[in-house]
């Protein structure tokens, strides 16, 4: 009889154990391929090489889930790990999470979450730029656009009808130190004796209608003593503020945008203007376009930068497809950006122009 009491109460428990449950999802996307950039360095050298950091999309893999707490309210996480498909080695400065790490409670009302997470200019810009952290795009020009996370950060957003409003904050955004480079700005923040050192905020305010799609974000980047960029202190900051947006025309997507930075560790350029504008279209259920230009110019100074950017996908499979994509950049003044945002070191001299190419394979699982 004890037992008989025991599986029946079992039996009872069964349903509200299974709500209580915890559910993960593994998931990831492998992108690489060969590229070609030309006039690199004084001795305007080319180069074959296969990318580190992107193609069309940076390669990761991550589990995300959570567990239904009722009321429409749930318990979330995110972990997400960049790596080098060409070496298999970890991105981000050798994070083994680097693209984000975070826990947080959603429901109704929003999502508060806490961790290495994306920052408010990340979600602004992910649709209206086309070509996104395409090899040849957007980061090229701006390296920070890419890597729009910050750590020991705490981040609100919720969408209501349209409105999406939201804020992050961060403690101390870049703890990493990878050499001068994006990937590990080494600020790691969190300085009783400075409490501005570091940190971070970010703030957006979107509306999506069916067929458009208009926002506006602010993101701000203070320094640090040994931060990397010349913001090596905690009175000096790195701001940008966005304005983008998109609309369908058709089957077609338009999207583009202006980039306000004002930059307090340059100190012969600290003001500039990033402006973009693209389309994409699938010309059929396999075969897709996309392309995109961009200006970017310095007030008060010659610098200033034009980048063409076209993409062709075709898609064997919702999982694998196949690319091919090109870019031309043309550097002024001083300005000796590379075309080429997925390998570091094929810097061209200043003021001269670069071109690259790239065939790659895509598979998401």
């Amino acid at each position: 009889m004890k037992f008989r009491l025991i599986a029946v109460a079992c039996a009872v428990m069964l349903p509200a154990m299974a709500r209580a449950q915890s559910n993960a999802t593994l998931y990831g996307v492998i992108d690489t391929g060969v590229a070609y950039v030309n006039g690199i360095g004084a001795k305007r050298d080319s180069s074959a090489l296969m990318p580190g950091i992107t193609g069309t999309v940076p390669s990761r893999w991550g589990l995300r889930g959570g567990e239904d707490l009722g009321g429409g309210n749930k318990a979330i996480f995110w972990l997400e790990s960049g790596f080098a498909p060409d070496s298999g080695t970890s991105n981000q400065g050798g994070r083994l999470f680097g693209r984000q790490a975070m826990v947080g409670l959603s429901g109704n009302w929003g999502q508060v979450a806490l961790g290495r997470q994306y920052t408010m200019l990340f979600w602004a810009m992910i649709e209206p730029d086309v070509l996104g952290p395409n090899i040849f795009g957007s980061g090229s020009i701006d390296s920070y656009v890419p890597n729009t996370r910050a750590d020991n950060a705490v981040s609100y957003k919720g969408t209501f009808g349209g409105l999406t409003v939201g804020a992050s904050y961060s403690f101390g955004r870049d703890t990493v130190n990878a050499g001068p480079s994006p990937a590990g700005t080494n600020c790691a923040g969190e300085n009783p004796a400075d409490s501005r050192a570091c940190r971070e905020w970010s703030a957006i305010l979107k509306y999506d209608a069916p067929t458009w799609s208009v926002a506006v974000a602010y993101d701000s980047l203070r320094g640090g003593p040994g931060a990397f960029a010349g913001l090596t202190r905690s009175s000096l900051t790195d701001d940008r503020l966005s304005v983008n947006g998109y609309f369908m025309l058709g089957k077609a997507k338009i999207g583009g945008g202006w980039l306000r930075r004002d930059n307090q560790a340059s100190t012969s350029t600290p003001v500039s203007d990033l402006f973009y504008g693209g389309a994409s279209y699938p010309i059929t259920a396999a075969l897709s376009v996309d392309a995109e230009a961009f200006y970017q110019r310095f007030h008060n100074s010659a610098n200033k930068v034009w980048l063409f950017a076209g993409r062709t996908t075709y898609a064997f499979s919702k999982r694998t497809s196949v690319y091919g994509t090109a870019g031309y950049i043309a550097n002024g003044g001083n300005l000796a950006l590379s075309v080429n945002s997925g390998q570091a070191g094929t810097n061209p001299t200043p003021g001269a122009n670069q071109f690259g190419i790239m065939a790659g394979v895509k598979h998401i699982f």
